[in-house]
């Protein structure tokens, strides 16, 4: 039962925090760039302000999902449940020291004033956005890879009357 709940928890984890980071990749970052600069700034400060614990409890439950597989599992599963781990881990690095401090800067702005050099700044907010997306979805094909390694080593293995080769029969069968 724990590793079944480690599972699902995984994946949800991980595809949660994979799809918030597409959907804000494809479709909030690019709205950010095709309106006025202070109603970007406002928006965006707004955003971070409700955003921040959802996306700040799924990279937690990810890494200790995904460490959870690690200790449960053995063998090519747990590598790739730790390259899963290691990716959400990444996201959380680049959003803690890359976007988060960006994001302050940006809280200032939007009650002041933008400096000179935002458009700068503020790509390099879309390139830390951009690595922890690619780490996010990473996170989630791992723990996808891991999961259906395990589901088609325990399908051949537990169930002989399944149509699945078998090592230990000449012809896989």
């Amino acid at each position: 039962m724990p590793l079944r709940l480690a599972k699902a928890l995984a994946l949800l984890s991980t595809g949660v925090l994979a799809g918030t980071f597409v959907y804000g990749a494809v479709n909030v970052a690019q709205t950010f760039k095709a309106v006025p600069l202070d109603v970007r700034l406002t928006f965006h400060s707004a955003l971070m302000r409700m955003n921040g614990p959802v996306v700040q409890t799924m990279m937690a439950l990810a890494i200790l999902s995904s460490l959870l597989l690690v200790v449960l599992w053995r063998g090519m599963p747990r590598l790739l449940a730790a390259g899963a781990g290691v990716m959400a881990l990444t996201s959380f690095l680049v959003t803690r020291f890359g976007n988060v401090p960006i994001n302050q800067q940006i809280k200032v702005w939007a009650v002041t004033s933008a400096p000179a050099d935002h458009a700068a700044i503020l790509h390099r907010w879309d390139m830390f956005n951009d690595v922890r997306t690619a780490t996010g979805v990473a996170a989630f094909l791992l723990v996808i890879a891991a999961v259906d390694r395990t589901a088609r080593v325990n399908a051949v293995t537990e169930d002989p009357s399944r149509d699945h080769p078998r090592r230990d029969r000449p012809g896989g069968r």
